[in-house]
């Protein structure tokens, strides 16, 4: 299994198990969306903001699992764990990639 990522996802995944919104915000186009847990965010700072959210205060952890890429998408499959019910769970992470950075990524349950 090939787990080689883009460096913007590869950074992207660092900077969430590490909490660094610095790092974060610069992985995404200015006119990136997030869509996640049934919202939509847009741009750096309300997607650095809504995942920082997210994952800070439960204490999440991405281990990446599986990585393949379909057509202009690469999807990463990640176990993420923390403090929270129903931890571990495997989510899949589809990303669209403009001028090597994330320009739109989609968060759901693995394989749905």
């Amino acid at each position: 299994m090939n787990l080689q990522l883009p460096k913007a996802i590869e950074t992207y995944f660092q900077a969430s198990n590490t909490y660094d919104s610095n790092l974060l915000s610069k992985c995404f186009t200015e006119d990136a969306i997030l869509y996640d847990e049934g919202s939509a965010y847009h741009g750096p700072t309300a997607i650095e903001a809504h995942i920082i959210k997210a994952n800070n205060d439960l204490l999440v952890k991405h281990e990446v699992t599986y990585v393949v890429v379909k057509h202009e998408e690469t999807v990463v499959t990640a176990t993420i764990s923390g403090n929270f019910v129903g931890s571990p769970v495997a989510l899949d992470y589809h990303f669209t990639m403009k001028d090597h950075k994330i320009a739109t990524l989609k968060i759901g349950l693995a394989g749905e």
